[in-house]
């Protein structure tokens, strides 16, 4: 399980409590919701998109008040955090105009409204990283370059908007290499020795944080020259990063460190009666503790309750940065004042008010 996700989706669901709690948002009505785990796999990404359109099973609630709409659907989501599976979203959900807004979503190519009519976002789009990055090169005087990104929507969308603004700042690219997490180690060893053998000692990376892991961990095996990397956002504010000594001086752009008030004391809420309710939450509270609350995780000790949340240290409790989750609680208010602005006035709402997801 990637907790920093969860710590992503739960951030969601604390803004839900904090909106059906406020008075001048929304008043009256109470937002439900149901959190998907798309697995960053596009087939499950398209299964939760027809889901949504279909109609949705039972709400993570503890309470009743939520009903369930007889004409459909959902007025909108959040999501999600890669491009490919947002893309594979969005293509199902603008065809029954549904709003999606995603939080980490970046691909340039998301833009297209011809394409992802239904599609926003609260980050911001490649392309303007690209160009910032392009500059960045220019600006140090680094003229002769590698270049390697992920074999992804992200990487080779992202990666064809730098070359472009390397062309025009006049920056010459030595190579330009590709690949993917799942391709054949031979693969990774083929980008790893283009890197050794050449002679352009700046590289720019525009790789996701598990492509950028493997490559260092390759490179590694036999240290090439000294490198300045430039890295995209995904890997480049990831701390674990650092325990690479040849990422030492590396640069990039990140989305800026964020305070969310009162969300580390939400997420470390939590009780084996509260995990029990979430298959997502049951999963966390048994890896992250090696025990079984259901008593069926092949001969793991039963979770007894002396498990202590705020002993925990992992991505999950980590509410240092915030840089994406803060992207997802913006865009849960985002949502939410939408919907206000359809169905309310300056002092109430009518809770009877049907409205149609593309007003949204």
């Amino acid at each position: 399980m990637n907790f920093r996700e969860l710590r992503i989706a739960r951030a969601v669901e604390f803004a839900i409590h904090e909106i059906n709690s406020r008075t001048d948002l929304l008043p009256g009505i109470t937002l439900g919701y149901q959190i998907y785990d798309s697995c960053a796999a596009v087939p499950m990404a398209i299964k939760a998109a027809f889901q949504f359109t279909n109609g949705m099973e039972s709400f993570f609630s503890d309470t009743d008040s939520c009903s369930k709409s007889a004409a459909a659907a959902v007025p909108a989501l959040v999501g999600d955090s890669v491009s490919t599976t947002s893309m594979s979203m969005a293509r199902i959900l603008g065809l029954f105009g549904i709003p999606q807004v995603s939080h980490y979503a970046t691909c340039a190519c998301l833009s297209d409204k011809h394409q992802y009519p239904a599609f926003l976002r609260t980050v911001p789009s490649d392309h303007h990283q690209a160009a910032a990055l392009a500059k960045t090169v220019k600006h140090f005087g680094w003229t002769w370059i590698g270049a390697v990104r992920s074999d992804t929507d992200y990487g080779n969308y992202g990666m064809a908007s730098f070359l472009k603004a390397a062309q025009e700042e006049g920056i010459c690219v030595e190579y330009s290499e590709s690949y993917y997490r799942t391709d054949p180690r031979s693969k990774l060893e083929g980008v790893a020795n283009v890197i050794r053998r050449s002679t352009a000692r700046v590289i720019v990376a525009f790789l996701q944080s598990g492509e950028m892991r493997f490559l260092l961990e390759e490179l590694a095996r036999q240290p090439p020259p000294p490198i300045q990397w430039i890295g995209s956002e995904t890997w480049i504010i990831e701390p674990e990063f650092l325990r690479f000594n040849m990422c030492a001086g590396a640069i990039g752009f990140g989305v800026p460190r964020s305070v969310i008030p009162g969300l580390r004391e939400f997420l470390l809420d939590l009780s084996p009666a509260q995990a029990l309710k979430s298959p997502l939450l049951t999963e966390f509270w048994e890896s992250s503790f090696s025990c079984s609350l259901t008593g069926s995780s092949g001969g793991a000790r039963e979770c007894d309750g002396s498990e202590d949340m705020r002993a925990l240290q992992n991505s999950y409790t980590d509410t240092s940065q915030l840089r994406f989750t803060i992207m997802s609680y913006k865009a849960t208010y985002a949502i939410a004042h939408a919907i206000h602005g359809v169905i309310c006035n300056d002092t109430q709402c009518d809770k009877s008010a049907k409205f149609t997801s593309w007003q949204v």
